[in-house]
């Protein structure tokens, strides 16, 4: 499998963002390897929070949150998902599927041997990080739901997440940063969005981010959606403590925290919210709040 690397001086002297990187290697599934970029701060004997980003942002996103986990005592991983921040980008469309990222990222939690985890997931980060939890429950501890959803493609799609999708495959140049920006509700600084342009020195290192819209089970017999059903059948016995924290601006994903109340059973009493002045990007938003959240949930259930 070919791909890109984006050169370190890109990510130089990125406001707020003062973290080392740390890199392992995956398995490209094509007898090569892969670079994956991942944060490691906080505590390192601390049980670890997992932090996963979405659509097309990076570690970069938790930035403000990062330094409250680890003030709370927590250690935090944070990877960036290939194709995206610090890691590798292989350079097709086709090299990007469902299956592929859940493997990618599966392999990262196996090398860093993370248990009794607390995952924090928005979009992407959550159809990911949620296959995850179905496939090692016993590595997961509690679950954080901002803004992300686990389709199988026998619901529709509304029509925000129709409009994003034929936006994503049709605009000349992919502006990563203003994606971001125009999923948020404070919004973001130049400075800002050119952090999340930093990882594309031009087009060809964007295949991921185009890739991803069309990779979401839209049908009931998109190539994951057999997987995610299953993910849904494990899912639906297990007990483990599920928050939902949803920003009330987000109008793709509105009402799917419902679902989760709903088949969840670790979801039952749980003090879910929806939190005002937050759009798509919450981490952007109302971070360091959402950070704080998460830390009086992990005390509450420990």
């Amino acid at each position: 499998m070919k791909a890109l690397r984006t050169p370190d001086e890109r990510f130089e002297g990125l406001k707020d963002y003062p973290f080392e990187p740390n890199y392992l290697e995956v398995d490209d599934t094509e007898g090569g390897s892969l670079r994956v970029h991942y944060l490691d701060e906080g505590p390192s004997g601390a049980d670890p929070v997992l932090t996963m980003h979405g659509e097309p942002s990076w570690s970069y996103l938790y930035r403000h949150m990062i330094p409250v986990f680890a003030g709370a005592g927590h250690r935090v991983i944070a990877p960036d998902l290939v194709g995206f921040g610090r890691s590798d980008k292989p350079s097709q469309r086709s090299d990007y599927t469902y299956e592929r990222h859940v493997g990618w990222m599966g392999s990262v939690v196996r090398q860093l041997d993370l248990n009794n985890i607390t995952l924090v997931c928005q979009d992407w980060g959550g159809l990911i990080g949620l296959r995850l939890w179905a496939e090692m429950p016993e590595r997961f501890a509690r679950v954080v739901l901002a803004n992300t959803a686990l389709p199988t493609g026998d619901q529709p799609m509304g029509e925000a997440f129709k409009a994003w999708r034929t936006f994503s495959q049709e605009v000349p140049e992919f502006p990563a940063g203003r994606i971001v920006y125009g999923g948020t509700t404070s919004k973001l600084t130049d400075e800002e969005v050119a952090a999340y342009d930093a990882p594309y020195p031009d087009e060809s290192y964007k295949e991921g981010a185009r890739q991803f819209p069309v990779l979401v089970p839209d049908s009931p017999d998109n190539p994951s959606s057999q997987a995610n059903r299953e993910a849904w059948g494990v899912l639906r016995g297990l007990n483990t403590p599920v928050l939902t924290a949803f920003g009330a601006d987000d109008k793709i994903m509105a009402g799917v925290d419902k679902v989760f109340q709903k088949l969840c059973p670790g979801a039952a009493g749980q003090p879910h919210t929806i939190l005002p002045d937050a759009g798509h990007f919450l981490q952007e938003d109302v971070g360091p709040e959402l950070a704080r959240l998460t830390n009086d949930f992990i005390a509450q259930t420990s």
